[in-house]
């Protein structure tokens, strides 16, 4: 696989201050997803800064494109397409108006205007004013502003902050549109369950490390345990337990409630990345 990112030992702190990342080893390929997930001031901020150079003072080694991070030419933003958490607009300019703008700061649009608002869902609204618009319709012309100029490297800061569930469900299949045209894809979020959705690997940054990365099936088997979930008593009393899948047979406990025979419901769930994530987080702390 081509790295389109790859950090090794990757280092950086303010001057008199701790370590924000400390050692940092990342790849990222082309055509695949990578979700950074970690708890606030874990340093996924830090490092998307650095990804672009605007935080050259690291140590180790960042190169995206192959290329130091420290000093990219400016036809490395070409190449490049960004979404940050907060909306970033001109609030009296139209959404067309605003992604006309961009595009003239970038030496034009490599796609129609009109065809990114619609990938974005926003066709509809290309000539009202953003300071109409709801963080939802905001955070998604942050997308078309990234998805202008057909770069070959996102950056997502929560991609899907503000939408509501549908709206979500589309940028995720925009998100994956993206993957299938090979391009490459790193994005942060809090959202696990999307994170389990979109992401080919996601790692966890726990005190400016990769405390682990891998697919999220594969994580999930290893941190966290499958469970039976089982609702039994009365009606009007009723009682859910977790018990663990291994070793079931032999627990006693739920062999007695097999044998009240009042069992509602049982349900079999996997373990989730939430499951890992405090796992992974609470050992960071200890």
């Amino acid at each position: 696989m081509v790295h389109v990112i790859e950090t090794s030992d990757l280092r950086f702190g303010y001057r008199n201050g701790p370590d924000i990342l400390a050692g940092l080893d990342l790849q990222v390929g082309a055509g695949e997803i990578f979700g950074l997930l970690g708890p606030s001031g874990s340093g996924k901020s830090t490092l998307q800064s650095i990804l672009l150079g605007f935080q050259p003072g690291y140590s180790g080694s960042a190169l995206v494109f192959g290329e130091p991070a420290r000093r990219p030419r400016r036809s490395f933003y070409r190449r490049v397409g960004v979404s940050f958490e907060l909306p970033a607009a001109y609030l009296q300019l139209t959404a067309r108006e605003n992604l006309d703008l961009f595009a003239s700061l970038q030496g034009g649009a490599s796609r129609p205007i009109m065809e990114v608002l619609a990938d974005v869902d926003l066709a509809d609204s290309a000539d009202k004013k953003v300071a109409a618009f709801s963080k939802g319709m905001k955070m998604r012309l942050n997308l078309a502003r990234a998805l202008l100029h057909d770069p070959e490297l996102y950056l997502f800061d929560e991609p899907t902050s503000g939408q509501d569930p549908a709206r979500a469900r589309v940028t995720r299949a925009l998100i994956l549109q993206l993957k299938a045209r090979g391009k490459a894809v790193l994005m942060t979020t809090h959202d696990m369950h999307e994170a389990e959705q979109v992401c080919d690997r996601v790692g966890f940054l726990i005190n400016g490390r990769m405390a682990v990365a891998d697919r999220p099936a594969a994580l999930k088997r290893a941190y966290g345990e499958a469970r039976l979930d089982v609702v039994h008593g009365a009606e009007q009393g009723e009682t859910q337990e977790s018990f663990p899948l291994k070793g079931l047979a032999s627990n006693a406990r739920f062999q007695a409630i097999l044998a009240e025979d009042q069992i509602l419901a049982i349900h079999s769930a996997e373990s989730s990345l939430n499951d890992v994530f405090v796992r992974l987080a609470g050992a960071g702390r200890s």
